[in-house]
């Protein structure tokens, strides 16, 4: 039989099914949102309590930028002593009050989106125990230690704190446009003249920063699989046999140079444009003094409004009020269609169907009256051409071996075969019957590759056969419980 060593490669129904979704270049956005909203369902009311607490903050929020207009053109430009302490009292007391409710919210905030990062995880997790032998025996280990670690703690953030991120800056911007409109309408259709503009500019930044945070997941899942194959057991000692060592931390360093590159893109990407906006938020408070002074000093009103120093300071009070939140959403377009690339990843794995599961009405056998009668009628069993490493293959065509063979692996040597080894494609199994009694000793002998370890596969269907009859104790294992 040929020497030879195989470590799992991508394929099987997992990468079926990935490379037909991918045929089908589905549009995943809403659909990938719809899912994840849906996760925030068992916390209905929790997710209440913190919308009602961003809202009250909010409007907390408004009273000193309008008390300020006050303070200077009712108290101070009235000489109004005790108007001024009580203005100022209010704006002492407000943002003690707003600061309790924020903390409240951020503990709401972080149990819910904790609590949901825990069901991503047990729902995964989940889901793959209920998947196949063959799926296992198709994939690399590293590749699922990646998705459910890389890929779902990848979201951790977006999960925990972007969403009420979003809520709380879509109320402060709206709250204080409308404020800035009561003040000013000329001045605010000034200062928020090219936001159509921005918005633009974000969309298309945001889709490229998707595209490379998919990348950069799966090179990260790349080389997560490569560590775990080379620095195992048995893969350190495939390397330090063939003396392969240069040839696998070669291999290792493309792949993290690769890595590297991607991660330094991924956080470049749209660095330019909102450096530009940074700058453009900066310069508009100049502009609106200019523009401010000269009504004031030709004494126009325009829309019907006057101004006044009030007026001003309350405006540019509430423009930087603004600024922030205003950058926050438009930067937190581009980090949602990142996080939607990892939840694509992660509903991928969701969305693998089960190949091996219980029968609607499927029996559970009692283990105390369970007797152990094994019998196989007419059973026959072929390994799929995509499983990349059946249980009992140890020799396959010069292109599997290729397929399978690991980076850092020589070219195996040439030895006559003693045995037919099961060959994907090829029969294993091929019209197998025979009755095992409860007691009875018996054994499985035939050469390497003959099928004896896909016998005891197919009792626990960690494999399914492709036809006869598997019986415990006279009940078909299809029609008991896994």
């Amino acid at each position: 039989m040929g020497v030879h060593m195989a470590f799992h490669g991508m394929g099987g129904g997992m990468s079926a099914y990935l490379e037909e979704q991918k045929k089908r270049g589905r549009k995943t956005d809403a659909r990938t949102l719809r899912r994840v909203a849906a996760a925030f369902k068992p916390y209905i009311p929790q997710v209440i309590l913190v919308l009602a607490a961003i809202l009250l903050t909010t409007l907390l929020g408004l009273i000193n930028p309008l008390l300020i207009q006050r303070i200077f053109d009712d108290a101070i430009g009235a000489h109004n002593i005790p108007r001024l302490i009580l203005y100022v009292i209010i704006m002492f007391v407000t943002p003690i009050v707003a600061g309790l409710i924020g903390v409240g919210q951020s503990y709401l905030n972080n149990v819910v989106g904790q609590n949901v990062m825990r069901d991503f995880r047990n729902k995964l997790y989940s889901h793959l125990q209920s998947m196949s032998l063959r799926f296992f025996t198709a994939t690399r280990t590293g590749e699922i230690q990646s998705r459910l670690s890389n890929d779902v703690g990848g979201v951790q953030g977006v999960v925990t704190n972007t969403a009420t991120s979003i809520v709380s800056n879509i109320a402060t911007v709206l709250s204080t446009v409308i404020a800035m409109l009561i003040l000013s309408p000329l001045l605010t259709l000034i200062s928020l003249g090219l936001l159509p503009l921005f918005l633009w500019f974000t969309y298309k930044v945001g889709n490229v920063r998707r595209i490379t945070s998919k990348e950069t997941q799966k090179s990260m899942a790349s080389l997560t699989a490569m560590m775990q194959e080379t620095l195992s057991v048995s893969g350190i000692l495939l390397i330090k046999t063939f003396g392969r060592q240069k040839y696998a931390l070669g291999q290792f360093e493309k792949e993290n140079q690769n890595l590297t590159n991607l991660e330094i893109r991924q956080q470049m990407i749209g660095r330019w444009f909102f450096m530009f906006i940074g700058t453009f938020f900066s310069v508009i408070p100049a502009i609106v003094y200019l523009v401010a002074g000269l009504q004031i000093i030709n004494h126009q009103n325009i829309f019907g409004v006057g101004m006044t120093f009030g007026t001003i300071v309350a405006f540019t009070t509430l423009q930087s009020r603004i600024f922030f939140p205003l950058g926050q959403l438009l930067q937190v377009q581009v980090d949602i269609q990142g996080a939607l690339a990892l939840f694509d990843r992660i509903f991928e794995y969701l969305d693998i169907p089960v190949d091996i599961k219980d029968a609607p009405n499927a029996l559970a056998l009692d283990p105390e009256k369970t007797r152990g009668r094994v019998t196989f009628k007419n059973v026959s069993f072929t390994y799929k051409r995509d499983d990349a490493n059946p249980p009992e293959k140890e020799a396959a065509s010069d292109e599997d071996k290729d397929k399978a063979r690991p980076p850092f692996a020589p070219e195996p040597a040439a030895v006559p075969s003693m045995s037919e080894e099961p060959v994907p494609g090829r029969p294993t199994l091929n019209n197998i019957s025979f009755d095992i009694q409860p007691g009875q000793l018996a054994a499985l002998v035939g050469p390497s590759g003959a099928g004896k370890t896909t016998i005891t596969y197919l009792v626990p269907r960690l494999y399914e056969a492709d036809s006869g009859t598997i019986e415990i104790d006279g009940h078909d294992v299809k029609g008991v419980t896994l």
